[in-house]
């Protein structure tokens, strides 16, 4: 697919909107709607060793309008301008939760949802948290919460976790990385 000419329809504070038109892998055009958003990073943060028996995670409960209820989700956040996925994942958990890392490690990246915005989120897991302080934006009502890995994992398996970004870091955690 490539790009023939991309018009901006809207310019906001995290996200913009193109009308594209693009040329098909068969060879037809078309119109995409397309928000642009610079991407974002999330973290999963262990306050034990990850590869203790059933170490403590935090999580966040969150007011999300879309969701027009509170969501539970791992601390995660849009990448400033020049910023690293690694400097966001760091800053976004101190922000939210008020620990600082000692280690991040990626975990993956992934699209959010490809059919009709470009951003991606980088996903990493942390440990060796130190306190630190939180520093909320005005528009972030927010619980943090411990957990055990064991009961986060039932929180998966019963659906009370609904955030995608959420799941596809704790299962990763789980499928890919050397824990419990």
């Amino acid at each position: 697919m490539a790009l023939i000419s991309s018009e901006r329809l809207y310019s906001g504070r995290i996200v913009n909107l193109d009308l594209d038109t693009v040329r098909y892998p068969n060879g037809s055009t078309g119109q995409l709607e397309m928000l642009r958003h610079p991407g974002a990073s999330a973290v999963v943060p262990f306050l034990d060793d990850p590869r203790s028996a059933d170490p403590q995670v935090l999580l966040i409960r969150q007011f999300r309008h879309a969701a027009e209820d509170f969501v539970w989700e791992v601390p995660a956040g849009r990448l400033d301008a020049g910023e690293s996925p690694a400097q966001c994942a760091r800053r976004e958990l101190e922000e939210e939760t008020g620990m600082r890392a000692r280690t991040i490690e990626p975990l993956t990246t992934i699209f959010t949802t490809p059919g009709f915005t470009d951003e991606r989120i980088h996903l990493f897991l942390a440990h060796g948290l130190d306190a630190g302080e939180h520093r909320r934006e005005a528009d972030e009502f927010m619980e943090v919460h411990t957990r055990r890995w064991s009961a986060v994992l039932d929180m998966v398996r019963s659906g009370a976790i609904q955030d995608g970004k959420t799941l596809t870091a704790l299962l990763f955690v789980q499928c890919f990385r050397s824990h419990p």
